[in-house]
């Protein structure tokens, strides 16, 4: 029953994290590709840098390395739910403007299948988010003013299935299958002061769906009270399964519909390192790469860019066993570097996290709360500076086991 119960809530929250991950980011930029691209990592090593690919452990969800499923202990069901506050400053020459946003991470679970051999775990998060309103004023020889004005909204979501098995006592295999879903409109207008010219509206819409798969493999080892994991992630190049384009132009009331095969997922590849002592130190470093410069969008290949991202960081934890609550607290900080995916906007962006992890005494569940500071560009071209506070709860509970009559 109560596996039942979670399961409704992951499906509830389809709807919820469509609804919300449309106030996920107010920033300019998100106009751009297929907006703000989100890296669906666990509040835990977002506080990290963003790591995941070489990360294994028995307390963390990690869906962006399947293979990491079979940490889990044999007996228990785990579940985790995230939400986050953003504030953004951004602005130019002209002038700066401040934002503030809510939104629902994600909602995972996991549990084993088979003795720690074989592991699942399912979950939704958002993909990508667009979100943003402003508008430019100029004119035409001094004579004719107007304003230009821009506005998006939505974005795509994702579901993921994944399961993970140990081929052997050091090595773990797994893959996800997500399914992606969502549309995105985008509008632009033209309004003229003097009445005697035509104003113009164009609006765009991007409606999706795609099936993907996501592979990975971490080789692990411990002697003694040091471990150590090795981990690589894949994704193929992947067409859309739906992409429409549609476009209107109100002032001719012109619909154009592009064909649907003019859009592809891109290839991916990760790996990432980590290495922990006596359960209290905790180091990492991953690379990422997203090669969407060969893949197509809108027909065409090179039209975005290839998005690399490097992070690094740490935790640290005092004394698990002491009776001393602050000695059991987790205490992580990370940083990374990201490229920008697209022509458009090239400014790279550096972001530092710190975050602590409370564990509740009575229960296996642990809060981590965030702290995320990022920074990208220059007031030359658009300058954003953001803070962002990611709180989520993970939930152990055990329920696989046998009691003794």
């Amino acid at each position: 029953m109560k596996l039942k119960k979670y399961i409704l809530i992951l499906v509830a929250s389809f709807t919820a994290l469509g609804t919300w991950a449309q106030n996920a980011t107010s920033s300019p930029t998100s106009r751009f590709g297929y907006g703000e691209l989100n890296n669906n990592l666990p509040g835990a090593y977002r506080a990290m840098g963003g790591l995941g690919v070489g990360m294994r452990s028995n307390k963390v969800i990690n869906p962006a390395q399947p293979a990491s499923y079979t940490a889990c202990d044999s007996m228990t069901f785990m579940f985790d739910v995230a939400g986050s506050f953003l504030y953004t400053n951004y602005g130019d020459s002209y002038g700066q403007t401040n934002k503030v946003n809510g939104n629902l991470e994600y909602i995972t679970m996991q549990f084993p299948i088979w003795r720690q051999h074989i592991a699942m775990s399912l979950g939704v998060n958002p993909y990508s988010a667009v979100g943003y309103d402003f508008a430019l004023n100029d004119s035409i020889n001094s004579d004719y003013y107007y304003t230009q004005s821009y506005r998006g909204i939505g974005g795509f979501t994702q579901v993921y299935g994944g399961v993970s098995f140990n081929i052997c006592n050091w090595v773990a295999l797994g893959v996800n299958a997500y399914y992606m879903f969502g549309n995105i409109e985008q509008s632009r207008s033209l309004n003229f002061t003097n009445a005697s010219m035509d104003s113009v509206r164009m609006t765009e819409t991007l409606t999706a769906n795609s099936l993907r798969l996501r592979y990975g493999v971490q080789v692990f080892h411990t002697f003694g009270k040091h471990s150590i994991t090795l981990g690589g992630v894949f994704e193929n190049k992947q067409p859309f399964s739906r992409m429409n384009y549609q476009q209107i132009e109100t002032t001719t009331l012109d619909t154009i519909t592009l064909i649907e095969n003019g859009f592809e997922m891109p290839m991916m590849y990760g790996a990432g390192l980590s290495y922990a002592y006596n359960n209290r130190v905790l180091v990492g470093v991953d690379y990422m790469c997203h090669d969407w410069a060969s893949a197509n969008y809108f027909g065409q290949t090179n039209t975005l860019r290839k998005r690399h991202r490097w992070a690094l960081g740490a935790e640290y934890r005092n004394d698990p066993t002491s009776r001393k609550y602050v000695d059991q607290l987790y205490w992580r900080v990370g940083l990374n570097y990201t490229t920008a995916y697209t022509n458009q906007y090239k400014e790279a962006e550096i972001g530092v996290g710190v975050g602590v992890g409370f564990p509740l005494r009575t229960s296996g569940t642990v809060i981590n709360t965030t702290l995320e500071y990022g920074k990208r560009g220059s007031k030359d071209v658009l300058k954003e500076n953001y803070l962002r506070l990611v709180i989520n709860a993970s939930i152990s509970e055990h329920w696989f086991f046998k009691r003794k009559l």
